[in-house]
């Protein structure tokens, strides 16, 4: 019991996620449309000329009770009565978001005005004021011959999903010399999902552990309970109907302002013979960045019922004996009112925001998130108070950062974070969970968008005059002629008076003259290993091999040497059909009943299986072990576990390398048939072998 005290708690704390988002990535100036997520100022005066995310979903786990590592999550001996870390306070606390920002767009209508569109699908989830202290006390004193006391005292929780569809649009709002001044905001339409919400007052539950077990004891409750829901969340656990309330909407709003100075304006300030001036879009301009924002300001009107009881009773033991269903706990207990739900209001923070530019490639940004909202109202949803520095590596194609966090509740946070393209990828946590068993907090963001950056500077005759200060766009010419040329007849940058090749175009460091490029790949023959067969300047002029011709070529091919596909870096290919005959004849693997010996008349189809691997040298697999629900959890997973790795271990002595395989095994919690008839029993009593898809 005790244990199921220990993990249910864990489970309620953990499973909620912390309200910051994609941590790390919004301080890139290549976070495109993402940008109106923390000030919709962002988007205007963009590196991009459009940006389309397709997809991007960030989740951040966090509580301040429990503390662990990824190593505690991922030993199979870890026990959480002895090993977990736990840090209990008269108020322990848990905040919680899921944000999946789906399709959206941004677009640089000019210079000055820019536009974002974007769909975002939301969860939040709070519990305030935990009395950790007793759970603590709980937990350690928990027996059955011994009294406990809970003073929970007052507790605050919340659930809330909605979606949301906003319009963002910003402007510049003033450019003049080393200032430079931008604003924007967001009106979004709101569609509330679901809403949920509870709150206590001087809760205590005092419990007798002797009288209990003599039969003649009773548990004793004082305080107030409320709680309320939207329509379509039943109060009824057996009800799995649910049905989005199309008339729970709202209106949010978000707004912000960015200040850039500019001290080295002038380096990116190109002026021609009139007089103009022009300013490139595809580089940051700023040596400091500072960013204001007001975020989701608004609520949700949902229809629904708030209830109050009277939590002060005296339940007897025959009264729990009576108890068949949750919901028969509300009989013993004094119904007081029943009201319309509170509006859910939107978790309104503010963010500052400071970016010091050091050498446009490397940056470091300092951003302050806090909460505008009460932890002590009901059906309010937060954010936690944050404070962030964060190092980072910037360029047009590729990012890096690393921030270094301290988040209200969940104490100090390490992690790191990359662009890559149309790819983004983090965690605000880590590090910290790599190198501490006492991290509160675990987080992870992923997504893919669709980047269209500005270009550079447009030089249409390479003369490095810019377009829009070039007399002559089309020719080449020196800066001094507004980049109108010298006389050059063959249009080689090399003067007539220069060239040696005067009609004929050449190269500067030959007089004017051309290389020859006999095989016409673009190499000349002096750089050129292969001169008469054309190939790549990557290959020094040689063409790549394809040994296998498999249309994969050597360099890219994991099997240079066998034929493959080219969606499986050229080598064969597990399909679907392969992956479905390897399960048939694992199912069929027997083992002496209640061991993980296998039984010899399993041989022959372990050599069928080891037959289909062997043609598949470079895949990878993950052999599960599964058992029926007889005997007890423990023993069915230690079970598992040891059947999955005899089968490893007799592929690894047979010839297939133990790197490729591992094992795992998952006793009872995975069943494909029903557990209460022999034939369901026999079906869950398996053995599967998986590809692992990198």
């Amino acid at each position: 019991m005790k244990k199921l005290i220990v993990t249910g708690i864990f489970l309620v704390l953990m499973i909620s996620v912390k309200a910051q988002s994609y941590m790390g990535f919004l301080t890139d100036n290549y976070s495109g449309v993402h940008g109106v997520i923390s000030n919709p100022a962002n988007i205007v005066d963009s590196r991009f000329k459009t940006d389309i995310n397709l997809v991007g979903v960030s989740a951040f786990i966090g509580n301040d009770y429990f503390g662990a590592g990824i190593s505690d999550l991922t030993d199979d001996d870890y026990d959480f009565d002895e090993d977990a870390k736990r840090f209990p306070k008269d108020q322990n606390n848990v905040l919680g978001n899921v944000d999946v920002l789906g399709p959206a767009f941004m677009f640089n209508i000019n210079e000055k005005n820019s536009i974002a569109v974007y769909s975002r699908v939301r969860t939040f989830f709070n519990v305030n004021g935990v009395n950790g202290e007793t759970i603590e006390s709980l937990i350690d004193n928990f027996d059955d011959n011994i009294d406990f006391n809970v003073n929970q005292g007052d507790l605050f929780a919340n659930s809330h999903s909605w979606a949301e569809v906003g319009v963002s649009y910003a402007r510049v709002l003033m450019n003049k010399e080393q200032h430079f001044v931008k604003g924007g905001i967001t009106l979004k339409y709101l569609q509330g999902i679901a809403s949920a919400y509870a709150s206590g007052t001087s809760l205590n539950v005092d419990f007798d552990a002797n009288e209990i077990i003599s039969g003649e004891g009773s548990v004793t409750t004082t305080g107030d309970i409320a709680y309320g829901y939207s329509e379509n969340v039943s109060g009824d656990l057996d009800d799995t109907d649910f049905e989005i309330d199309t008339e729970a909407t709202g209106i949010g709003v978000d707004l912000g302002f960015v200040y850039e100075w500019r001290p080295d304006y002038q380096e990116y300030t190109s002026t021609d013979s009139k007089g103009n001036t022009y300013m490139p879009k595809d580089v940051n301009k700023y040596k400091l960045k500072l960013g204001l924002s007001l975020t989701d300001l608004g609520s949700i009107a949902y229809n629904g019922t708030e209830e109050r009881y009277d939590f002060n009773n005296t339940l007897r033991q025959e009264d729990f004996e009576n108890i068949e269903d949750p919901n028969d706990l509300e009989n013993f207990y004094q119904f007081t009112t029943v009201n319309d739900t509170e509006n859910a209001v939107l978790p309104t923070a503010l963010h500052i925001n400071a970016d010091w530019n050091i050498n446009q490639k490397f940056y470091v940004n300092l951003n302050t998130d806090l909460s505008l909202t009460s932890k002590e109202k009901l059906n309010v949803s937060r954010v936690a108070n944050t404070v962030s520095l964060t190092p980072r590596f910037e360029s047009k194609w590729f990012s890096f950062y690393s921030p270094l966090s301290v988040l209200q509740h969940s104490g100090f946070q390490w992690g790191a974070g990359l662009r890559a393209g149309p790819l983004y990828v983090g965690s605000g946590s880590i590090v910290s969970l790599l190198i501490s068993d006492e991290a509160k907090a675990a987080d992870v963001y992923v997504g893919l968008k669709v980047p269209v950056y500005q270009s550079r500077p447009k030089d249409k005759d390479g003369d490095g005059v810019l377009d829009k200060v070039d007399e002559c766009p089309e020719e080449a010419g020196p800066e001094e002629n507004f980049g109108c040329p010298w006389p050059d007849t063959d249009g080689d940058t090399v003067l007539d008076k220069d060239d040696k090749c005067p009609e004929e175009a050449g190269e500067v460091d030959n007089d004017g003259c051309p290389w020859p490029d006999t095989d016409g790949d673009g190499l000349l023959d002096k750089d050129d290993s292969c001169p008469e067969v054309a190939g790549p300047t990557e290959n020094q002029g040689c063409p790549w091999p394809d040994t296998d011709s498999d249309g994969v070529l050597d360099k890219d091919d994991n099997c240079p040497d066998v034929a493959g596909t080219v969606a499986n870096n050229g080598c064969p290919e597990v399909t679907e059909e392969v992956q479905k005959t390897l399960n048939e004849y694992a199912k069929t693997i027997l083992f002496d009943s209640g061991k993980s010996s296998i039984k010899e008349e399993s041989n022959k189809v372990l050599k069928d299986i080891i037959a289909i691997l062997n043609e598949y040298s470079t895949a990878k697999f993950t052999i599960e072990g599964h058992t029926d629900s007889a005997g007890s959890a423990k023993l069915n997973q230690r079970l598992s576990d040891s059947r999955a790795n005899a089968v490893k271990n007799y592929l690894s002595e047979n010839g297939i390398d133990q790197f490729r395989l591992s094992a795992v095994g998952y006793g009872e919690d995975r069943p494909i048939a029903t557990n209460k008839t022999r034939a369901g029993r026999a079906q869950n009593r398996r053995v599967e072998i998986n590809l692992v898809r990198e």
